[in-house]
């Protein structure tokens, strides 16, 4: 157990708004990179990805990373073809890369890879889970334009778009 209390942005219930949240999200992240920092081309997109791990009530550990990628995919208007777009785009594929690079400055490259190796299998079952919930949806988070949600509280936005069970 860490040390550490558990950002209130990962309760499932939080009433923080969106950018109380990710106030916090920074706060308790300072290693890293602020979108705001970057020319907004690709600014943008780091920051709807910051905007996810709080929507979602994830951390920045591996588990919750892996999960955070399909979770998006599955229950926002950011699906996988868009996120294979962003590859081939040069305006926006270095703000991948800098996510990379955060994480491998924060711990290494030989954590980077070994931690996706033994991780994945403990979250197959969850992704699983989450894939069959997931398959009528209707109602999609916004990735990209998230500005109206920025005042609303964590619970609302959770409970509109169905959110809740993929939060533990």
């Amino acid at each position: 157990m860490s040390k550490f209390p558990r950002p209130d942005y990962t309760d499932k219930h939080s009433t923080q708004t969106l950018q109380q949240g990710l106030d916090e999200y920074y706060a308790v992240n300072p290693n890293i990179t602020n979108p705001q920092e970057l020319p907004p081309e690709f600014g943008k997109i780091l920051l709807a990805h910051d905007v996810s791990h709080v929507t979602y009530g994830c951390d920045t550990g591996m588990y919750d990373e892996l999960k955070l990628l399909p979770l998006t995919w599955w229950t926002s208007n950011y699906k996988f073809r868009d996120h294979l777009r962003t590859f081939k785009d040069p305006t926006i594929s270095p703000a991948i890369r800098i996510m990379y690079d955060d994480l491998i400055q924060q711990h290494g490259v030989l954590w980077l890879y070994s931690s996706i190796f033994l991780t994945l299998p403990q979250l197959l079952p969850e992704l699983t889970f989450m894939w069959f919930k997931t398959r009528q949806r209707q109602n999609d988070v916004p990735f990209l334009n998230f500005d109206p949600l920025l005042e609303r509280s964590l619970l609302e936005i959770r409970q509109e778009f169905d959110l809740l069970p993929f939060i533990k």
